[in-house]
């Protein structure tokens, strides 16, 4: 980009309408991140998280549309009118068993046991909504026309609700779409960037009999469990090298002189295409039947989520990164590196302090194994999913030293500046027809002749009660944590 054109689009006025915004709003911006923090919701548990965004997003002029597709803390927030169309996603789940106190540099719980952000989904929260009213403030003071579709996506840690947005017919409207998370540095990328996933639970069912005196009237469910695992073992071996599964055995029995009539264990299983998981979830089937024919149990598969492998569309991964060459990396204080350095030492990584250069855009991608429920919206419409520098660089997630720095000023600081790279890019959009047409002449070059198709079940519905038990167990707990300030953006 040449010297004048870079000087064009800094000096642009509603750009710097919404930048001020934003400047003006940094409190509110890391209020909601910390409040979103210290609700620490499990997926399909958001009450409290979801309840704050959508009254934010209304206080402030959008329509709301909650319990999208039948999930309950999943929303679609919409403004303006006209084209082009612009959707904003992300979610704003946390883990279980993670709850970790902020800026502290050892594992110290908030409530022991309890969920907690280990990776950054409330700095998502934050720069999605921030983004969403900078940008709303600019276009309405100088006349922009366009339209934003803001999606709050529950449940992203166990991969469930975008492919169902998708599959119900929520993008169908929709020209372009971006999704914020958090990292360590700003970072966007194009081509093939997350893997595909399908999400299965595999209960076997049995006939319970007294372990000591009668095992043999017994039909062994939790056998089934295991020797579908040995059977799995097995297969590894023969996946094609990119393709994975992982599982957890989410009920094996009450107790050792009960022989389980019910056994479950929960997998996933991934690969570099949606093709390729689909082909490990049907060897799995087969690997399960047989199970239950040696154990003489039958077992019952149910899908509970399936995605698509995550895309960056080259296009708008350029303009994202224009974004951050403008702004910058955030100015980090003498004391945020020092937490960082510290967490980075006390976590056995790299020491390198936090990110104070914006990276080269990667393209194509390398694929990662990991994998996100966005895969979906992104083979649906041209998409970029860029990351924005609140958390410390090196520092694994689902782990308690991702949680430290959540709610201090190393969030703040990048929230702020994700939000900025937000509203800067959805500005450009709309005040540039040209950016949606090459992204889509792009994106169909891209895609060639692939077609998104939904692999949910037709009549698969969502699954509303997953954690219910385990945030009923800690809610009341946590809740003596929360913050007793609300945000308020003006």
């Amino acid at each position: 980009m040449g010297a004048k054109n870079m000087s064009q689009k800094l000096t642009r006025p509603e750009k710097i309408c919404a930048f001020d915004y934003l400047n003006q709003n940094a409190r509110q911006i890391a209020l909601l991140n910390d409040a979103v923090f210290y609700f620490g919701e499990l997926g399909m548990q958001e009450y409290e998280t979801a309840g704050l965004l959508c009254d934010l997003l209304e206080e402030n002029g959008f329509t709301l549309e909650r319990n999208l597709s039948g999930f309950p803390t999943g929303f679609c927030a919409s403004w303006g009118n006209g084209g082009p169309v612009v959707a904003v996603h992300t979610e704003y789940d946390a883990n279980p068993d993670n709850s970790q106190k902020s800026g502290i540099t050892e594992p110290a719980s908030i409530v022991a046991g309890a969920p907690g952000h280990c990776e950054g989904h409330n700095a998502n929260a934050a720069v999605m909504v921030a983004g969403a009213l900078a940008t709303k403030q600019a276009m309405e003071k100088f006349g922009i026309s366009g339209r934003l579709k803001i999606f709050g996506a529950p449940a992203e840690e166990q991969l469930v609700s975008r492919p169902y947005f998708v599959r119900d017919g929520h993008f169908d409207d929709v020209d372009i779409a971006l999704a914020p998370h958090v990292g360590g540095q700003f970072n966007v990328g194009y081509g093939l960037i997350q893997s595909a996933l399908i999400s299965a639970y595999f209960t076997f069912h049995g006939e319970s009999a007294h372990a000591g005196s009668a095992p043999w009237k017994g039909r062994d469910a939790l056998d089934g469990v295991i020797l579908m695992d040995v059977g799995m073992a097995e297969f590894r071996e023969h996946m094609q090298p990119q393709s994975m599964c992982q599982r957890v055995i989410t009920q094996g029995g009450d107790q050792p002189n009960v022989i389980p009539k019910r056994a479950q264990v929960w997998w996933y299983f991934r690969g570099p295409t949606a093709q390729a998981a689909m082909s490990v979830f049907e060897r799995a089937k087969k690997i399960a039947e047989g199970a239950a024919l040696m154990s003489n149990t039958s077992v019952e598969i149910e899908v509970q989520s399936a995605v698509w492998p995550v895309r960056g569309n080259r296009t708008l991964a350029e303009l994202v990164q224009s974004e951050y060459e403008q702004i910058g990396a955030p100015d980090w204080s003498a004391d945020e590196e020092a937490l960082a350095r510290a967490l980075q030492e006390r976590a056995g990584v790299k020491i390198e302090g936090l990110a104070r250069d914006v990276a080269r855009m990667k393209g194509p991608a390398t694929q990662k194994p990991a994998s996100n429920d966005a895969g979906d919206v992104s083979w649906k419409v041209p998409m970029a999913k860029f990351y924005f520098p609140a958390n410390v660089p090196n520092i694994s997630y689902h782990h308690w030293a991702a949680g430290v720095a959540l709610a201090t000023s190393i969030a703040h600081k990048g929230a702020l500046a994700g939000a900025k790279v937000l509203a800067g890019s959805l500005l450009e959009i709309f005040a540039n027809p040209e950016i949606v047409q090459k992204a889509k002449k792009t994106f169909a070059e891209e895609i060639g002749d692939q077609t998104w198709y939904s692999m949910l079940p037709d009549d698969q519905t969502p699954p509303l009660d997953l954690n219910r038990a385990t945030m009923e167990k800690y809610r009341e707990l946590m809740r003596v944590h929360y913050l007793k300030e609300r945000p308020h953006f003006s």
